[in-house]
């Protein structure tokens, strides 16, 4: 017997009921997105491997280490499952026009893949919400996306998600503070574990990250970045805090916060929370004024952040805020020979006046069918046997209200029933009345 093959270790099935869940969040946050004039984009899984060397830098763990990259068998191109949406959109940005045709607003849902050692919460396949404005001067889009982010948490339910900011500033001011950092962190080379002595000449800003504890109190010491913003810098980064103290969203500003990917600059910011542990940044972005030119497109600003769909359905999980699964508006139990075609009728006729119905199929008795349209959660059951198919008539059931009973009624007439049954149930007027 041949053995039963399993799904690739960390890239994990998402079973119903719990893609049910997965659809109820995308869809919230798809609406939330397109309230802010952000439309949505479709870009490929597998990109081109220069792609990310050229945007996420070379000297980076994502890839030297983390992405899953390959020769494409025809024609030998190096191709690599994307790790990352931004580099991606950015790509797709250049090579149709779209930035140079007006200012963008985009937003996308999908895989990504990174190889790293699974854990709670964090896959080597895993979905991230990916979001992108390109053409964008000044501090306004940074702001904006930020409240819109607070939108969303609201719209879902959440609370106790805190907003971290910071301004990694430009090139030229953190080519000065590298070099004062290195110097600091040359004298604690004793006390550096692995991760920070190879970073140290390579991208020494993400020791600062460090969640070592034995590198706490050294970090606290080190060089701030703040202390050599430009005055630029500096006016961006007061004008994202005035815009959300205007709005009244709280934040704090985290000298220690940088961003994993080589491309931010000036504003960062991260949603972070104590309900997930070690796992406590559900959303994180920030601008990158100079990505677009650095793949060979024409200088274009650009904001953008990302969130991870695993991190935000776990939140709810733990929250109590999961969405229950749609049940159907109506199930149809049928049995006979005469009663088929009757009920794939009257099926088709109440899906067509938008109702959710589950025909039951595979045979059975009535008595079984109707435990499987009480488990459906249907508030209503049409009954169809031989003797209501040769009059045309139907018994309607409703599965959550005695008063309701039992009817016998003309198969053309369930939809009205149960429309006006619905209209008197949840009017106000009517509540008030009784």
């Amino acid at each position: 017997m041949s053995k039963i093959l399993q799904s690739v270790k960390g890239m994990p099935d998402i079973l119903p009921p719990e893609a049910e869940h997965w659809e109820t969040i995308e869809a919230v946050i798809a609406c939330c997105l397109k309230s802010y004039g952000y439309k949505p984009i479709r870009m490929p899984i597998v990109e081109p491997t220069p792609l990310f060397k050229r945007a996420i830098g070379e000297v980076t763990d994502i890839v030297e280490k983390e992405m899953y990259s390959f020769e494409d068998s025809l024609n030998g191109e190096p191709l690599t499952l994307r790790p990352e949406g931004t580099a991606g959109c950015a790509r797709a940005v250049i090579q149709h026009g779209l930035a140079n045709q007006t200012t963008q607003r985009l937003y996308y849902m999908g895989q990504m893949f990174r190889h790293e050692r699974p854990q709670k919460g964090r896959y080597r396949q895993f979905h991230q919400v990916g979001v992108e404005a390109f053409g964008f001067n000044g501090p306004d889009v940074d702001a904006e996306q930020i409240l819109m982010i607070a939108r969303l948490w609201d719209d879902l339910g959440l609370d106790d998600i805190h907003l971290q900011i910071n301004s990694l500033g430009e090139a030229e001011e953190r080519a000065r503070h590298r070099d004062d950092l290195i110097a600091y962190l040359e004298k604690f080379q004793d006390i550096l574990d692995d991760d920070a002595k190879r970073r140290l000449y390579t991208n020494p800003l993400r020791i600062l990250d460090t969640k070592n504890p034995a590198l706490q109190e050294m970090c606290l010491g080190a060089p701030k970045l703040l202390d050599y913003l430009g005055e630029n810098s500096r006016a961006h980064f007061a004008g994202v805090q005035q815009i959300l103290r205007d709005v009244g969203i709280p934040f704090t500003i985290n000298p220690r916060l940088v961003r994993g990917l080589d491309y931010y600059n000036l504003t960062v910011f991260e949603w972070v929370t104590k309900q997930l542990g070690a796992q406590g940044t559900v959303c994180a972005g920030g601008r990158y004024d100079g990505l677009v030119e650095q793949l060979g497109g024409k200088p274009t600003p650009a904001c953008g952040f990302a969130m991870g769909v695993e991190r935000l359905v776990a939140l709810l999980e733990a929250s109590g805020g999961l969405p229950q699964p749609a049940s159907p508006d109506v199930y149809i139990a049928h049995q006979g020979d005469s009663a088929r075609c009757p009920a794939f009728q009257i099926a088709e006729n109440l899906r067509a006046t938008g109702m959710d119905v589950l025909l039951h199929c595979g045979g059975g008795s009535f008595k079984s069918q109707m435990k499987k349209a009480d488990a459906s959660g249907a508030p209503f059951a049409v009954i169809i046997g031989d003797d209501e198919a040769a009059t045309g008539d139907v018994q309607l059931k409703h599965l959550r209200d005695e008063a309701f009973g039992q009817q016998r009624i003309k198969a053309e007439h369930i939809a009205d029933i149960i429309t006006d049954y619905l209209v008197e149930t949840f009017n106000p007027e009517t509540e008030k009345e009784n």
